[in-house]
């Protein structure tokens, strides 16, 4: 069963959160506490596809997910990004993971941004590795931040440089307007890594 990367549209937000939802109910990965509807997951890609990448992995369905959003709503702020993955469990260690941030960093560094956050809720060694194992550095924790499932949880925080940063930059290019070879180039370099 061969697996491809491409972007994703508002027609992939049942799959999407078919894989979600068991983070949310089953999990303190997500902090959320109900699962997105269907079509919520449509408006959160419609919105965050106007100025950020998302990119779906599929095999005969979507197994996995990525996206980047804003850091902060603060203007300085605006070349820094959070993104996120999330990956159906039973298509792990297949390297999609990691194909979908490489596609998702070449394209946000085609874009001008700069620097990519992640925060982990805690515990959690498989993401704290992976992301790690991406090019993460942790740069801080918040203690107790998070309140699910009876329990207060800390969420560590990781920075990863996309680039060098200029004096002067200019600002970010929104997605749509990167689209064309640019997403195909992102989204071969991210496929080159898929393993069947």
């Amino acid at each position: 069963m061969s697996l491809t990367l491409r972007p994703a549209t508002a027609d992939d937000a049942a799959a999407i959160r078919r894989i979600y939802a068991p983070f949310v109910e089953d999990s303190i990965v997500s902090f959320e506490t109900h699962p997105p509807t269907a079509t919520e997951v449509g408006t959160r890609i419609a919105k965050k596809t106007e100025r950020y990448p998302w990119l779906v992995c599929e095999s005969e369905e979507v197994v996995g997910y990525a996206y980047a959003g804003a850091h902060r709503d603060r203007d300085a702020y605006r070349w820094s990004v959070d993104v996120s993955v999330y990956v159906d469990p039973d298509h792990h260690r297949r390297g999609i993971a990691r194909a979908l941030y490489a596609a998702l960093f070449e394209l946000l560094e085609e874009q001008g941004f700069f620097n990519a956050y992640a925060g982990i809720a805690l515990p959690n060694d498989a993401s704290t590795t992976f992301h790690e194992s991406t090019g993460f550095e942790p740069v801080g924790t918040y203690h107790d931040v998070g309140h699910k499932d009876g329990e207060w949880h800390d969420v560590r925080w990781y920075q990863r440089a996309l680039d060098d940063r200029p004096a002067d930059p200019e600002p970010p290019t929104p997605y749509p307007a990167i689209a064309g070879a640019t997403v195909d180039g992102a989204v071969e370099t991210g496929a080159s890594l898929l393993e069947g």
